[in-house]
């Protein structure tokens, strides 16, 4: 037992460390978590951060995943375009809801809006050096009106897009269409450089953004 408890109280106190070691001044942490995500067997460790710096959408937020390597917390990738901000969503206020690690996949949730309601989740894999966004999935709609679902897997290209209409007078019939769509390159740098990214479907003409 005391053994168990010294294991545990150097553990605490190393995650301290690395946590103070590389926290932005001024920040407060949001979540964290743990898991392998460049396939060595070894969980990193990944820390969202609220930021004392600030922008039209509120506080901006950082996110850092850290690598242990010879018994030393290293930063394996940051990035400040990843999360949104602290009032990015809308009527709902805070869109953050949660990070998650599963099967070596990254994975954001972001949701807001108010009568019409969003959420998307963004999952990235470690390759070619950088996180890369490989998959992407939104949700958008009002009760009564309509509502659409994104299902994007950037690796192969394939983007599922459906519509499920309840006020046909106003907005016209359910839709769906598959298309593929290659070439585009995000990552947790690149992320949100750009407002958004626009892809209009060539049948129904509807449009996509990312």
């Amino acid at each position: 037992m005391k053994k168990m408890l010294f294991v545990l109280l150097v553990t605490g106190s190393t995650l301290c460390f690395a946590q103070k070691e590389f926290q932005p001044a001024g920040s407060t942490i949001i979540e964290t978590a743990d898991g392998d995500l460049d396939g060595d067997q070894i969980p990193e460790k990944v820390i969202i951060y609220n930021t004392k710096d600030k922008d039209e959408s509120g506080d901006i937020r950082e996110i850092q995943i850290l690598k242990k390597i010879n018994g030393k917390w290293t930063i394996l990738e940051k990035s400040r375009n990843a999360v949104l901000e602290s009032e990015a969503g809308g009527m709902m206020g805070d869109p953050y809801q949660n990070t998650t690690i599963e099967k070596g996949i990254l994975m954001i949730t972001q949701a807001g809006g108010s009568s019409w309601r969003w959420g998307n989740t963004d999952k990235y894999r470690f390759q070619n050096g950088h996180f890369e966004l490989i998959g992407y999935f939104s949700e958008y709609g009002k009760p009564e009106e309509y509502s659409t679902e994104v299902d994007f897997n950037l690796s192969t290209g394939q983007l599922n897009f459906k519509k499920d209409v309840e006020n046909t007078k106003e907005y016209g019939p359910s839709t769906k269409e598959t298309y593929i769509k290659k070439g585009l390159k995000l990552n947790l740098q690149n992320r949100r450089q750009k407002d958004h990214i626009e892809i209009t479907l060539p049948k129904t003409k509807e449009k996509v953004y990312l």
